[in-house]
């Protein structure tokens, strides 16, 4: 089986080794659970209950606004407390609907229609995409994109390839492995209902090549699917983006004014593939998810189910705290996580880890003068002249940041890591771009 990958990315300390092989376990809220309302990319969902409402696990709570939006369930059984503005990982406040927990989990009876049973092609397309859409399914590795949209491209029979994302490039988290190890089956059928959806569609799961135990055990349990296989990935960092796992797999090559679709191609994260599977077949909601809680600073680094809601402060107590010196929590992975300035925030469904450090690198560092070295160029995924955009960012000149297709970069944060001026070159290129998209919304 040949390692496929794409030019230029890094190889840091990964640190998986503190909990790939820690087995999930399952934790429950203690007294309230905050569930943001804009847990996705789109519309924040609206809210369908009101206080002193009584609600139960997996209820829906607040209904998807438009199309580019997912709905919000209970993940405990309680009393509506509150419908009001509460603090969220990266910095902002959110409108959340605050349920208090009364620990007794009771759950609504989930309806099972027997989709896969639908004898016409087109009406069984539509209700795997309509039970998707009720479950509130979207993207768990990060982005949060509303599964449903994603599953209903403008041109169907134009998709040829469904890639599951299986690479977790990120250090320390192994959320994504667990779900490999502890449900492969589960992913497998998953996967196989979203092939229901595209005709001309093959699956592959493209795993990085530092997890050869599900490489094979997947490989295996695919043998007998004619349109599903398994591939191995170069162990480098940022394989697992959107844009490089596709060509890694496909040699297509995508930009920021093409989606996958436009490739021919559909990318799902494991858990988010996983949960497809419990819509379609189990009617089961999204509210809950795998974190890996990590770093030298944790404790007892484990993998956690967490539901949606649960605070923080919460997840480091279950696993045994952190040491008094930490100097750094990140809510994500070290590369393109949010540091957080306060732990009393939820976990939501973006929520892939939980860090802890003991020293701060980035605080540590001392910046110097851009050494015009090209380090950042050569590890630069998409090519691009990062200290040349991080210069146009600092002179505040767009149309020099756009001459040099600053609007490409992928935030991976690759420059900053082999920067020896230490300079905070994706931070720079961030801003830039945020600058120029609110810009151009205005216009």
């Amino acid at each position: 089986m040949s390692k496929l990958t794409f030019k230029g990315g890094v190889h840091p300390y990964d640190g998986k080794e503190l909990t790939k092989d820690v087995a999930t376990r399952k934790i429950n809220p203690k007294g309230e659970v905050v569930i943001p309302t804009s847990q996705h990319i789109g519309a924040p969902a609206t809210p369908m209950v009101k206080i002193g409402d009584r609600v139960l696990k997996g209820q829906k709570i607040a209904e998807a606004t438009g199309f580019v939006s997912a709905n919000i369930h209970s993940s405990v059984s309680g009393t509506v407390k509150k419908i009001e503005p509460r603090l969220v990982t990266n910095g902002t406040k959110v409108m959340s609907i605050v349920i208090e927990n009364d620990e007794l989990y009771e759950e609504i009876k989930y309806e099972n229609k027997n989709i896969l049973e639908i004898c016409d092609k087109q009406a069984l397309k539509e209700a795997i995409r309509e039970a998707v859409k009720e479950a509130g399914l979207v993207g768990l590795g990060g982005a949060c994109f509303p599964t449903h949209v994603k599953l209903s491209p403008k041109d169907e029979s134009a998709i040829d390839y469904v890639i599951v994302n299986a690479a977790e490039c990120e250090p320390y988290i192994t959320a994504d492995y667990r779900r490999m190890i502890e449900n492969p089956k589960e992913l497998i059928e998953g996967l196989d209902i979203i092939l229901k959806l595209f005709d001309n569609a093959k699956g592959v799961i493209a795993i990085e090549d530092n997890k050869p135990d599900v490489i094979d055990n997947l490989a295996k349990l695919t043998a007998n699917y004619e349109n599903i296989e398994v591939k191995a990935l170069k162990t480098k960092y940022p394989q697992g983006s959107e844009r490089h796992i596709i060509y890694a797999v496909t040699g297509r090559k995508i930009n920021s004014k093409k989606l996958p679709a436009d490739a021919g191609c559909i990318v799902d994260n494991v858990d988010t593939v996983y949960n497809v599977y419990r819509a379609v077949k189990e009617g089961k909601p999204l509210t809950e998810r795998i974190v890996t809680v990590s770093g030298d600073g944790i404790k007892n680094p484990c993998n956690l189910i967490v539901p949606f809601g649960t605070s923080h402060s919460q997840v480091i107590e279950e696993a045994g705290g952190m040491d008094e010196n930490v100097e750094k929590i990140i809510s994500g992975g070290p590369m393109m996580g949010q540091a957080l300035f306060n732990t009393d925030v939820p976990v939501m469904k973006g929520s892939s880890s939980l860090l802890a450090f003991m020293h701060d690198e980035v605080k540590a560092a001392k910046m110097t003068n851009c050494l015009n070295c090209g380090m950042c160029v050569k590890v630069c995924p998409e090519g691009l002249v990062c200290a040349k955009l991080a210069q146009a960012a600092h002179l505040n000149d767009k149309e020099m940041f756009l001459r040099y297709n600053g609007m490409e970069c992928i935030e991976c944060g690759t420059c900053n890591y082999v920067c020896p001026a230490r300079r905070n070159i994706t931070q720079s290129v961030r801003t830039m771009k945020r600058a120029i998209i609110a810009d151009r919304k205005k216009g």
